[in-house]
């Protein structure tokens, strides 16, 4: 969203929260199976709790997409998150890749995550985002079912190459996306009535013609802040786009259980420098402009 007043371009970027608990994560699924959630140790409401208090300090809303058994075990917590003028969306109800689900399981999960998370805020939900960012060339029947089940925007294409994701060549910003054959999904503006949905990516930077992460995650974790910031800074102004960040309640607390046997590429990914989230998000509300996704893309209903 770009607002121009006389000569100063002002660009409100989204800010997101993906609600999951550190044993949901998808580089743990082989060594923490749903199956035993609810016998761990819950961590999302107090490390939740937390950036809702820095975005309030900050005057920042932004949009949480949470995950449907969360709202189910934890449906307090959903509903102080709408309180406090937060956009809710849905991560799906079990954390499950779509590469590891049917057509008909994903159709199940994310009507029910709807349902759920409706159902404790009294609003209707109108975004998605798939768990990892899995819906990938193999998956794009998902846009069938979003639509079907009265999505009106998804934010689950990572235009990168990833072990998990990412469609690369996947336009970089928001737009639409239309159904073109039974399984093929193409950016740009619908014709003749075909299905059709909002599509916001998650933020890359563009590089010599290559794209590469900068919005959030693991990857806020790794760089340093001011490389972060520079990158943003330049979707802001010299691309003139606003971006979509990204982060996990559990990504700021360096205190929560250690998962064993995960392997040491997924404890790297997820435990690096936690200890250094809270500052650095704190630093980054203060130097850009945010919102929530709902509001910038203005696809409420009236």
């Amino acid at each position: 969203m770009i607002l121009t007043i006389g000569f100063i371009m002002s660009i409100t970027n989204y800010m997101t929260i993906d609600v999951e608990d550190y044993y949901q994560v998808s580089a743990f699924e082989k060594i923490s199976p749903p199956s035993t959630w609810a016998g761990r140790e819950s961590r999302v409401e107090r490390n939740t709790d937390l950036i809702l208090a820095i975005l309030d300090e900050a005057s920042i809303k932004a949009t949480f997409f949470v995950l449907g058994w969360v709202a189910e075990y934890c449906p307090g917590l959903v509903k102080l998150i709408a309180a406090q003028g937060h956009e809710i969306a849905s991560h799906g109800y079990g954390h499950q890749r779509l590469c590891n689900m049917t057509r008909d399981a994903f159709r199940e999960d994310v009507r029910r995550s709807k349902s759920l998370l409706e159902d404790a805020t009294g609003q209707q939900v109108y975004g998605y985002r798939a768990p990892s960012y899995s819906i990938s060339r193999d998956t794009l029947w998902a846009f069938d079912e979003l639509c079907a089940a009265g999505y009106l925007y998804d934010s689950s294409i990572f235009p990168i190459r990833h072990d998990y994701y990412g469609i690369p060549d996947w336009q970089r910003f928001s737009g639409p996306a239309f159904k073109v054959t039974d399984n093929d999904w193409q950016p740009g503006e619908a014709l003749n009535g075909e299905k059709s949905i909002i599509e916001l990516p998650i933020t890359t930077l563009q590089i010599a013609g290559m794209n590469f992460p900068i919005a959030g995650g693991g990857y806020f974790r790794l760089l340093p802040y001011e490389l972060t910031k520079l990158g943003l800074q330049s979707i802001n102004r010299k691309e003139e786009q606003s971006f979509v960040f990204y982060l996990h309640p559990w990504e700021f607390d360096p205190e929560q259980p250690r998962m064993a046997g995960a392997g040491w590429k997924s404890n790297f990914r997820h435990y690096l420098n936690l200890d250094k989230t809270a500052g650095r998000f704190g630093r980054l509300l203060n130097d850009f402009s945010f919102g929530t996704i709902l509001d910038g893309l203005q696809l409420k209903p009236s």
